[in-house]
């Protein structure tokens, strides 16, 4: 996979004598823990002047650059501010490493030592400190680049980062979930960075080898199979490319794990010209990101793998490219789907309402989940109804959709809950067919209408469906990764798990 190398993680119970690079991370207004005051006693103050001013520290992510007198080992001591104590939460820490990595890198550095001693009103743990800052350093760290001729090449080598602590078992535990989020959160972006001529239908299975080696199943249903299944609706979007769509199947299953599964369900739309419905050029620019909903679902399965969670997951991946040609899907077709319910088909942009209809009857009468939840880039009118802040979120069931909310807001995936109504199926209706495919009017808040078409093929299953449209691409560098793929909703998800099994 074209990415930077990931960067190394080590515990450690003293400060190293030969570190190179220290990385003090303070609150505002506090004093100065045992290891920083002994360093700054050896640097004749720099450390605690630097940080006496009233606002010296109170915004969160600020990094202050000193250098040491001669006689102490250290080349460079930065200050990491935390903010105040009492705001101090997981999401903050999180940023506050990402922006030290953007520090690290603008330095030219790739090693630090960071040092953390525990201060009253932090309602974290010295492990949990540390730990979360270590994610957002390996988040922001990643890069995508499949340039031959690279630029500033020394910028991809590896790096190391220490982390010092007393409770070295606290810390490893902790440091055992945040690299297994990194590695789904990486894993996801890299899949959604991939060009369409890298990633689609053909060879989508290829792109799954971390989820083998971390022993999860993966089962690839082919066009023979899906047409046994009767899954026409997915068959469908996949007909005017020359690549034939595929289901894959994912499954772990954690020590002492529920027989009964949570099932996720990811839009893997390689890419979407539209159909016969064809895109204008600008919209159609970032459609290999219409697969954003699988990539994420990948991304959750290997972060749930790699911690060794005690979960049973499922995950269902519908691929398939939407292009025109003289087998693609037509307006008013009439498909008969995998559930036996008969779909009258108008917009062929609206394919991915059609692809995950198939693929929800498919979870939930093969696996009949505790809760089946579905990712997809799937409505511009989600973007225009909630803007660049959140994304949509529908449920039947009001405790997980309040669950799912609180993760998001734990991690910094905003959700809104938006209605799924029975009042939205009356726009669904067709004198010919069971179901219109989308509402008459396509201006019409159309996110609550594909919700809303989508449940008649949960099988009343405990079910949530995230529209993550627009949030798949990030356009330019933020605090917790840079330009292209997100991999929005893996951190959401994987919070979600563990505050459930907690």
């Amino acid at each position: 996979m074209p990415q930077s190398p990931v960067p190394v993680f080590e515990t450690t119970e003293k400060l190293p004598a030969d570190a190179s690079v220290i990385v003090i991370l303070q609150t505002a207004r506090n004093e100065l823990g045992s290891a920083a005051a002994a360093l700054d006693a050896g640097m004749g103050g720099i450390v605690s002047r630097a940080c006496s001013a009233p606002n010296a520290l109170t915004e969160s992510g600020t990094c202050i650059d000193l250098v040491p007198p001669q006689g102490v080992s250290a080349r460079r001591v930065i200050v990491l501010a935390l903010g105040k104590a009492e705001t101090v939460s997981a999401l903050s820490l999180t940023r506050a490493g990402g922006a030290l990595a953007a520090h690290l890198e603008g330095k030219g550095e790739n090693e630090a030592t960071l040092v953390f001693d525990t201060v009253a009103g932090v309602r974290l743990t010295e492990a949990e400190v540390l730990s979360r800052v270590a994610l957002g350093v390996r988040l922001r760290r990643y890069r995508f680049d499949m340039r031959n001729k690279r630029p500033k090449a020394g910028t991809d080598q590896a790096w190391r980062v220490h982390l010092v602590a007393a409770r070295q078992a606290e810390l490893k535990a902790e440091l055992t979930r945040t690299v297994a989020i990194a590695d789904g959160v990486e894993y996801a972006r890299t899949l959604v960075n991939l060009p369409p001529n890298h990633l689609h239908p053909d060879n989508f299975a290829d792109h799954l080898e971390p989820l083998h080696q971390a022993g999860i199943e993966v089962e690839v249903l082919d066009t023979a199979q899906l047409k046994k299944l009767g899954m026409n609706a997915l068959l469908a979007v996949g007909a005017g490319s020359v690549r034939a769509p595929k289901v894959v199947v994912l499954q772990y299953r954690g020590k002492n794990a529920n027989a009964q599964p949570l099932a996720f369900v990811g839009k893997g739309v390689c890419f979407d010209s539209g159909g016969l419905c064809i895109k204008g050029g600008a919209q159609m620019f970032d459609m290999k990101a219409d697969m954003a909903g699988a990539a994420a679902v990948c991304g959750l399965m290997l972060a749930l793998a790699r911690q060794d969670s005690p979960v049973h997951a499922v995950g269902v991946l519908g691929i398939a490219e939407n292009l025109p040609s003289g087998t693609a899907l037509k307006p008013r077709e009439i498909i008969t789907t995998a559930s036996g319910q008969t779909v009258e088909v108008f917009d062929t942009d609206a394919e991915g309402r059609l692809l995950l209809a198939d693929c929800l009857y498919y979870t939930a009468t093969r696996f009949k989940p505790a809760a089946m939840v579905d990712l997809a880039t799937l409505t511009y009118s989600v973007m225009r109804g909630l803007g660049s802040i959140f994304a949509g979120l529908f449920s039947t069931d009001d405790a997980i959709a309040s669950q799912m909310i609180a993760a998001g807001e734990t991690v910094g995936e905003r959700f809104w809950r938006l209605p799924l109504d029975r009042a939205y199926d009356e726009g669904l209706q067709s004198p010919f067919a069971d179901l219109r495919h989308h509402a008459k009017d396509m201006e019409d808040g159309d996110a609550p209408y594909a919700a809303a078409f989508l449940r008649h093929f949960t099988e009343e299953c405990a079910w949530v469906h995230l529209d993550i449209a627009g949030k798949e691409l990030a356009e330019e560098d933020g605090p917790l990764g840079r330009q292209g793929g997100t991999a929005f909703g893996v951190q959401m998800l994987e919070e979600w798990v563990r505050a459930g099994r907690a």
